[in-house]
């Protein structure tokens, strides 16, 4: 079955939400853009939210947000019950939080990060698993 991604930027991200939103459609995977559609001016919770209700209703595997800073989209996706965003800006950021919290959407910052480096963090986040055991227990209280 062919993975599903649900991706969302706001302006800050706009341009690197499209590249990574081309190299995943050129992997074979089925994307879901939530926008923005522009650079023009735009709220990131106007984004971040329908990203994380696709990923929480499991509509999408795993969802990408992409701001300037990366800090105002995961803020918006955590306030779904049902997600765990994590903010990577290298490759073992993106390894670990799949790895030990089993996070469900990745947030990467835009104004930050180069886009070689951000197709490596998609990459390493959307190949790399939860390990279970003792972070399983961990994980299951992190919810209110």
């Amino acid at each position: 079955m062919k993975q599903k991604i649900a991706i969302g930027s706001d302006h800050a991200g706009y341009e690197m939400k499209e590249e990574i939103k081309g190299l995943l459609q050129n992997q074979g995977l089925e994307i879901t853009d939530f926008g923005a559609n522009s650079t023009e001016s735009a709220d990131y919770p106007d984004f971040a939210h329908p990203v994380a209700n696709a990923v929480e209703k499991g509509e999408n595997e795993f969802g990408i947000l992409i701001c300037g800073s990366a800090n105002g989209v995961a803020m918006t996706a955590n306030k779904h019950q049902g997600i765990r965003a994590a903010i990577c800006w290298n490759e073992e950021l993106a390894s670990l939080a799949r790895q030990h919290n089993n996070a469900n959407v990745l947030c990467l910052p835009a104004r930050f990060i180069k886009m070689e480096l951000a197709e490596k963090i998609v990459d390493q986040f959307l190949k790399v698993s939860f390990e279970g055991g003792r972070h399983e227990r961990r994980v299951n209280k992190i919810s209110c």
